[in-house]
């Protein structure tokens, strides 16, 4: 007889603390209230950060491709990568002191970069002397001055302002 006492206070205390550590629906929906009002404040901050890291990201590798249109030049003899009419093919082989693609031993000059850059803003790689469908960089011969297009490829991307359009 002790026995079944003892089960049956021993069961009743089990549904006692059972029904205590269990969440109400209201405590639950609560939590999820806060949760979505905290993500809610947190999502845009992000979406702004991924804007703020491409433009960083395209400015830094303008800096870099500028450099490298520079040293092209002093290393033939003035004469500036014509990146409109051979796209990339200057920077990515070597290339003779005319600045022509010269892959066999006279070509000593370069390679400039190791693939062909993308805008980080609108993931094109194609380089053209103005704005345009499908144009990710902006490059005009006479000065050898490499811009890039903006997140509509056909607006240019401007530097001062960092203005992401």
């Amino acid at each position: 007889m002790g026995a079944e006492r003892f089960t049956t206070s021993s069961f009743d205390r089990s549904n006692a603390n059972r029904s205590r550590s269990a969440f109400t629906l209201v405590e639950i929906l609560i939590v999820v209230i806060i949760l979505g009002i905290l993500s809610a404040i947190v999502v845009p901050q992000f979406s702004n950060a991924a804007v703020t890291s491409r433009k960083n990201s395209l400015m830094e590798q303008m800096k870099t491709l500028r450099s490298q249109v520079l040293l092209f030049k002093l290393q033939h003899n003035d004469i500036l990568p014509d990146l409109v009419a051979n796209q990339w093919a200057q920077f990515q082989s070597t290339t003779n002191l005319s600045g022509a693609v010269d892959t066999t031993a006279s070509g000593k000059l370069g390679p400039y970069v190791v693939k062909s850059p993308q805008n980080p803003l609108n993931g094109n790689i194609t380089v053209a002397a103005g704005a345009g469908a499908g144009v990710g960089w902006i490059y005009t011969l006479a000065t050898g001055v490499l811009t890039a297009t903006n997140q509509t490829s056909t607006l240019l991307f401007d530097e001062t302002n960092g203005v992401v359009q």
